[in-house]
């Protein structure tokens, strides 16, 4: 029997994708818990049209992504941190830190998507890479400044 899966079905296969598995198997347990619908001509055709509201979708978000990227590379952020003599500095700025500041700007980042993990502890600018799509990466400059203590 073929059916069409409405989520990720272990060793069965991805959502949206037609598959053949045994009548038992899908009347059963796929159909019944809700994981398939039977393939029929109408349901084919809810398929291609949430495929395509999907793609339409991805493409709206990549061009907020694009936006928000060229916005980054206008910014800068400051963060203020203690510092020693010969530029020494005491402590660091996480990821966590970052997403933060971008917060508070307005600026919803979820601190896993910035790809450059290592905590920033060098004084001076630093590009720290975000992952905004799949498709587009931005980049933030990140300002240490010194402060003598």
């Amino acid at each position: 029997m073929k059916v069409i899966l409405k989520q990720d079905v272990k060793k069965v296969g991805k959502k949206g994708e037609v598959v053949e598995v045994s009548d038992g198997y899908a009347r059963n347990f796929l159909i019944a818990r809700g994981l398939a619908v039977a393939e029929t001509k109408t349901s084919r055709e809810i398929l291609a049209s949430q495929k395509e509201e999907e793609k339409q979708l991805d493409a709206q978000k990549e061009k907020e992504a694009r936006e928000l990227a060229a916005k980054f590379e206008k910014m800068t952020l400051d963060f203020h941190i203690n510092s020693g003599e010969e530029g020494r500095v005491f402590g660091s700025v996480s990821t966590k830190q970052i997403a933060e500041e971008l917060n508070k700007q307005g600026i919803k980042i979820d601190k896993r998507k910035i790809l450059d993990t290592s905590p920033i502890n060098t004084l001076g600018v630093t590009n720290v890479r975000v992952e905004l799509h799949k498709n587009v990466i931005g980049t933030i400059r990140v300002k240490l400044i010194g402060s003598d203590k």
